[in-house]
């Protein structure tokens, strides 16, 4: 049986979010991007991927708000993170608190122990909200930019070394690479096909700005991006380096083949977020990035008892 929908405000009414939507929500989430930021930079595919994590069921662990006009209001969706938008039209008018009941509601009800939530820095309302609904700091992101106006210098690989843009035969070895490297901070490891969902399945994904390394016919190093024409960027996903080959400056030239790849393309930029747990910011500001902004990722115990149900 579904959970209750939230109690919103007069005038609103709520949904199951389905494929259809993607497009409304990417609406929605541009317009909320473009008020903070002064620019969009979501993807639809990024949205399409949230839909399908596994264990998420649409019709229970996701909502869409309308108002009277049937106009995209809000949305949320939850499974063990969990993401609450409002659109800034629709802003103080108590939606985002209704969406975050309803998110730890879910949350409780799906079992979960804890609910995290990542929100910019700079939207201070937000914060403020999270922090007095007992949300605490748990990581800090930053997203990081390297401006291209000019071609950059790529250095020499190191010995045995050799640099190439990715190919569809090399997702496997990518796959395994990535979630290697990740499992020191990342909570689960994922299968190939939710990895690919996030990765490269994604219409957007670039293999031409996705430079991989080899040593002794082995990969060990990936760095996928994503190519936004519509913002002029783009945007490094995911970057990899083997454990037994870092050190070495690899992780350090594939980025550089990227943003010289970006150059190439007529793009204006080459982005990435990061986080505290990676311990990987020095590095890329060693490369000659820039932190643009900063995210902080909170979460809530909800092992405490909830409200009655």
């Amino acid at each position: 049986m579904p959970d209750p929908l939230p109690a919103l405000p007069a005038g609103y009414r709520a949904r199951p979010v389905s494929a259809d939507d993607i497009p409304a929500l990417h609406g929605l989430v541009a317009a909320c991007e473009r008020a903070l930021h002064g620019r969009a930079q979501t993807d639809p595919g990024a949205l399409a991927a949230d839909l399908e994590r596994p264990g998420l069921v649409p019709e229970l662990d996701t909502l869409l708000v309308h108002d009277r006009a049937g106009r995209p209001a809000a949305r949320a969706w939850v499974n063990r993170r969990s993401e609450v938008d409002v659109h800034p039209a629709h802003r103080g008018r108590g939606l985002g608190a209704a969406l975050l009941d309803w998110a730890e509601a879910r949350a409780r009800r799906a079992g979960s122990e804890g609910i995290v939530q990542t929100v910019p820095d700079e939207d201070a309302p937000a914060v403020a909200l999270l922090r007095s609904r007992g949300y605490r700091p748990l990581v800090t992101a930053w997203r990081l930019e390297f401006a291209v106006p000019d071609e950059p210098a790529v250095p020499e690989p190191p010995a045995g070394v050799t640099v190439r843009p990715f190919r569809a035969g090399d997702a496997p070895a990518a796959h395994r690479l990535v979630e290697d490297a990740f499992a020191a901070w990342q909570p689960r490891r994922r299968s190939y096909e939710e990895w690919a969902r996030h990765t490269v399945d994604r219409p957007a994904f670039a293999p031409g700005l996705s430079p991989v390394a080899f040593a002794g016919g082995k990969l060990v190093g990936a760095a996928l991006a994503s190519d936004l024409p519509e913002i002029g960027e783009g945007h490094l996903e995911q970057l990899a380096v083997h454990s037994g080959h870092r050190n070495r400056g690899i992780a350090r030239l594939m980025l550089r083949h990227a943003f010289r790849a970006c150059h190439r393309r007529g793009r204006r930029a080459c982005t990435l977020w990061t986080h505290s747990d990676t311990g990987a910011l020095d590095l890329y500001l060693r490369v000659g990035m820039t932190v643009g902004r900063s995210s902080t990722v909170f979460r809530k115990d909800l092992t405490a008892p909830g409200p009655a149900s």
